[in-house]
């Protein structure tokens, strides 16, 4: 027994095999060991990225790895489903277990250096932690506006941390690894176990009486404006007529202007009378 205990196995196999037995549960009363299924932890043990950057580390380690290995979210991506190093992280947490304290600082740390740690922190609160607890650390990064890249088996994707942190939520299976089933928030609040969420949009009343409050403006500035817009079409086409009547006068005006004048009979020469010649052919000597 004693030189078995001076070695240490890589694969970190006598980790599944001693909480598979008689090692500690989570917090939430499941074994850390089989939280994830059977096929994803040996594609994870057998990694080499598990192997190479996981192997004796603790949870100050853990910090640094994310910071240089981890660019997106995910579980396994590929034709070969390879584990990515965010899960292999995951699981690496599963066999630290840290405490409450240690998860707060995870989840503190903020920034684009450190997103990749909280989406780490609030995925193991997920898998570990009791519903109620998971509902009080999660809820509050619904806020996060951050980017998040995430890798699945048809290649990256563009997300964001609230909605990684919904998706936790409200979805049954993610990053390769099946949650196990919550209670409904308003069931922990009808058992007075939670308190009622507050949105930062307010309550479904208040958004109601606005929605309502903008309706009624609205209809008054319609109103207001067909009023308006009656009394400037009057005006409108009062200046208009006025207009076009001062343009019917001058063009009567201008055509009475520029229409020849044609000479009467009075105003005629002589010459043009057809007994002039006649009668001046008369008087001459």
């Amino acid at each position: 027994m004693s030189k078995k205990s001076e070695y240490h196995r890589a694969d970190e196999r006598a980790f599944l095999d001693e909480r598979g037995s008689s090692g500690p549960l989570a917090p939430n009363g499941l074994n850390p060991a089989t939280i994830m299924e059977k096929a994803v932890r040996e594609r994870i043990i057998e990694s080499y990225f598990y192997k190479e950057q996981c192997f004796g580390i603790n949870e100050a380690d853990v910090v640094d790895r994310v910071v240089e290995y981890v660019d997106h979210v995910g579980g396994v991506a590929g034709v070969t489903q390879k584990p990515t190093p965010f899960l292999c992280l995951a699981f690496k947490l599963l066999q630290l277990a840290p405490g409450d304290d240690v998860l707060d600082e995870y989840l503190k740390f903020g920034g684009e250096k450190f997103k990749y740690l909280r989406a780490l922190a609030v995925f193991y609160v997920r898998l570990t932690r009791p519903d109620a607890d998971v509902y009080r650390r999660l809820e509050p990064f619904l806020e996060d506006r951050r980017k998040l890249k995430r890798k699945g088996r048809t290649g990256m994707t563009l997300t964001y941390m609230d909605a990684f942190v919904d998706d936790l939520l409200t979805k049954d299976r993610v990053c390769a690894t099946s949650l196990w089933k919550m209670r409904k928030r308003d069931i922990l609040e009808d058992l007075e176990v939670l308190e009622p969420r507050v949105s930062p949009l307010g309550t479904l009343e208040d958004l109601l009486e606005e929605e309502d409050e903008d309706n009624e403006d609205n209809k008054e500035g319609e109103m207001r404006n067909r009023e308006n817009g009656g009394e400037e079409y009057e005006s409108e086409s009062a200046s208009v007529r006025s207009v076009s009547g001062r343009s019917r006068s001058r063009s009567r005006s201008r055509s009475r202007s520029r229409s020849p004048r044609y000479p009467s009979d009075h105003d005629r020469m002589d010459i043009d009378r057809p007994g002039r010649d006649r009668e001046e052919g008369e008087t001459t000597p």
